[in-house]
């Protein structure tokens, strides 16, 4: 895409290019920004680079060239470091620029961000995001974003290349990790349950074939069903979302309701599944690995556990 060919509107940057974040950089370098990027994995940058535009060594001289800087990172340890960590980004950020926080956190540590950039004149969004990574390398996501009119303002076209909805929840931080912890809730609980619902069948002696076809066109499917259980099927537990991630994320909702006295059977109940399949060995699997804690079922592509 030459000069003239590139979207008016402002310079961006990513930090953090897993399955979700690299793919978000791709459809903003394919609706025509020169994107900048960076990873602790230098050549994963690198390759990200090769194919069009720019890779940089760290979260800071990234921030200093950039409107818009998109942080697609783990949690909130990996944000705080990226942004307040050696050669982080928030002292290179230019007075008016915004960080775009696309992580699943803690809505009133996301709250408080929002207010420690503000000292440095930096606006801020609360941006979660769901979808996968494919809809991430399609540009379209589900963004659920809350924050100020400035922030908008500059961020909003980077937020519709990336995305085919974008949902504005308020004008100040926060309420959009709101929405995204309900949204993990429900992600959780629906994995953990096609999750045994398939290890019943199984250990019933139904093909899993068959039963996966059954159920995904009767009134028992659900999303997580019909995407999680195909990696059942094809025994690929490749991370695209992997069961750590569940296991922080329903620590997150289960925290976030504590102080509200607030019960949650099914999400504490999910978050044990997740949690004793992390302690198998299985952290680093996909999610849909979670079904592999349930005994004597033998699934497809291994041998009988």
């Amino acid at each position: 895409m030459n000069e003239q060919e590139r979207p008016a509107g402002p310079s961006v940057g990513v930090v953090g290019l897993g399955a979700m974040g690299l793919g978000m950089a791709r459809s903003l370098r394919d609706a025509g920004y020169d994107v900048g990027v960076h990873d602790l994995r230098p050549e994963v940058a690198a390759a990200f680079a090769r194919d069009g535009g720019t890779a940089y060594a760290s979260p800071g001289e990234l921030a200093a060239e950039v409107d818009v800087l998109v942080g697609v990172v783990v949690n909130a340890a990996q944000v705080e470091s990226a942004l307040f960590g050696a050669e982080g980004a928030a002292g290179r950020l230019r007075p008016g620029a915004v960080f775009v926080m696309c992580s699943t956190v803690d809505p009133g540590w996301s709250a408080e961000l929002e207010k420690r950039l503000a000292e440095k004149d930096v606006l801020y969004l609360d941006a979660p995001i769901s979808g996968g990574a494919a809809r991430a390398a399609a540009g379209e996501l589900t963004m659920m974003t809350s924050g100020s009119a400035a922030a908008y303002a500059v961020a909003d076209p980077v937020l519709d290349a990336m995305s085919s909805t974008v949902y504005r929840l308020g004008d100040t931080a926060g309420l959009g990790s709101k929405v995204k912890i309900v949204n993990q809730l429900l992600a959780g609980v629906h994995i953990a349950a096609a999750a045994e619902a398939m290890a019943l069948g199984i250990k019933a002696g139904v093909p899993a074939e068959a039963l996966y076809e059954v159920i995904t066109h009767s009134a028992g499917n659900s999303w997580m069903f019909e995407n999680r259980m195909a990696h059942v099927l094809a025994g690929d537990y490749t991370p695209l979302s992997a069961v750590d991630i569940f296991v922080k994320d329903l620590g997150l909702v289960l925290d976030s309701a504590r102080p509200e006295r607030f019960p949650l059977p099914l999400a504490s109940t999910a978050h044990q599944m997740f949690l004793q399949a992390s302690a198998c060995g299985l952290g680093a699997e996909d999610d849909s690995a979670v079904i592999k804690i349930f005994p004597a079922i033998d699934l497809p592509g291994t041998e009988e556990i």
